[in-house]
């Protein structure tokens, strides 16, 4: 059986791919897999240790990603007790993981074992090359491609844009969907029940100033039944472009008389860099029922908030993929967002409101608000994509994308001549040979 290393940013690193990276090895076999992870955290785990959450191998011993190397990889496979015969190594990329594209493919290229790459950040829609693909991105797959047995992506847009650049690498690149969590106990909960737990949270538990308790206590965002919420989490950066949640809620008001719209941004700077940006959504509120919320959610209550949400809004000015969409969808949350990139192929396909234009998509939401059926038939839609793509899914698929890799598909020619031979004595004739 194959197994995976997988070589990637980990917890307790915060970021989306250490994160992405935790769930797939959360749902898959102990004995199958291992990660191999940077040594920002020598200081406070082992060199190689074993991650308590999931009881996977973890080896903190890459340097940084431009002190990449071959024999680093090696090292860290080593010590993991790897056996290359039946192993596969898996790399999570995105240029701020490895920012040195020439020492990347020099350290594929010097690997000689199954290798698979997964893209968190390929675009589709840019106009600067005819598929769709920024220009640095064809040029780092125009070199990564021949040194990898396979790639995945998570839309078919990315998909359909990196073969017509490369078709003759088509074979190499498979669709591998973004996976979805599951919150059974917080998707069961009425929009009321989740708005009063969210509120306790942000007034008692939450680290928020006491002034901003105030306003929100007085604001009566979550506590008024008639008021409708526009919502959105994550960290505070301007590619979100949170500020449109704002307007958005100013014309939707316009558009309903009789509804009370209000509006939550609930999140936290990453970056000092982002500190002004924070500042400019602060000047926003003026009054206004909406409110910038500046704390960190924890895992157990940011499901919770984007069920609170009467509708989750997203409005990006670039967006490949998202790991806070993941919890939403499995939350049973409301997603409306601008139809762009991964993101919006992803909210189509899980039957959210989704548009290119944002007049056209404040019409879906009003719809949701004038019409309750309708909302509740967009909830189960979540749900029935959160089931499609779970993460225990999504580990099932890594595996039989290995397995293949590992162990090719028969030759025709080798059936017709061996017709009563089992394929799994074929393939280890194959593999010994």
């Amino acid at each position: 059986m194959t197994n995976i290393f997988f070589a990637s940013t980990y917890p307790p690193t915060m970021c989306g791919i250490a994160d992405y990276t935790s769930f797939i090895t959360r749902e898959s076999i102990a004995e199958r897999c291992g990660v191999l992870t940077f040594n920002g955290v020598k200081e406070k785990a082992p060199y190689l240790c074993n991650d308590a959450q999931t009881d996977k191998k973890v080896w903190h011993g890459i340097p940084s990603g431009d002190l990449l190397s071959a024999s680093v990889i090696r090292e860290g496979l080593s010590d993991l007790g790897a056996r290359i015969n039946d192993a596969v190594l898996w790399f999570q990329h995105e240029n701020g993981i490895w920012p040195n594209d020439e020492k990347f493919v020099a350290m594929l290229k010097d690997l000689h074992m199954p290798k698979v790459v997964t893209f968190h950040t390929l675009h589709f829609q840019s106009l600067e090359t005819a598929s769709g693909l920024t220009l640095n991105q064809r040029n780092m797959l125009q070199a990564i491609l021949p040194y990898v047995d396979a790639i995945t992506v998570f839309s078919h847009g990315v998909y359909w844009a990196v073969i017509s650049a490369f078709p003759e690498y088509a074979e190499k690149v498979s669709v591998l969907k973004h996976g979805i969590h599951s919150y059974p106990e917080i998707s069961c909960l009425s929009r009321k029940e989740a708005k009063e737990k969210l509120n306790d949270f942000l007034l008692y538990e939450s680290d928020l100033d006491q002034s901003t308790k105030e306003s929100l206590h007085n604001k009566r965002i979550l506590t008024d039944p008639d008021t409708f919420v526009l919502g959105q989490t994550g960290f505070l950066c301007p590619q979100k472009q949170s500020e449109a949640l704002f307007v958005a809620r100013y014309e939707l008001e316009k558009r309903i008389v009789h509804k009370r719209v209000a509006a939550i941004r609930i999140g936290a700077t990453r970056e000092e860099s982002h500190s002004i940006y924070a500042e400019l959504l602060r000047g926003q509120e003026n009054g206004r029922p909406k409110l910038l919320l500046e704390t960190w959610l924890p895992p157990d209550i940011l499901p919770l908030a984007q069920r609170a949400f009467d509708v989750n809004f997203s409005w990006p000015d670039d967006c490949t993929q998202s790991g806070v969409l993941a919890h939403a969808l499995g939350a049973g949350a409301i997603v409306a967002g601008r139809d762009m990139e991964g993101v919006g192929e992803t909210l189509s396909e899980a039957g959210q409101p989704v548009h290119k234009d944002m007049k056209y998509l404040l019409r879906q939401i009003r719809n949701l608000i004038l019409s309750p059926e309708s909302a509740r038939q967009v909830e189960e839609e979540s749900l029935k994509y959160a089931a499609r793509f779970s993460w225990k899914n999504r580990a099932a698929k890594h595996f039989e994308l290995a397995e293949r890799i590992q162990y090719p598909v028969l030759p025709s020619d080798f059936q017709f001549y061996f017709p009563h031979t089992s394929n799994a004595f074929a393939r280890s004739l194959i593999r010994a040979n």
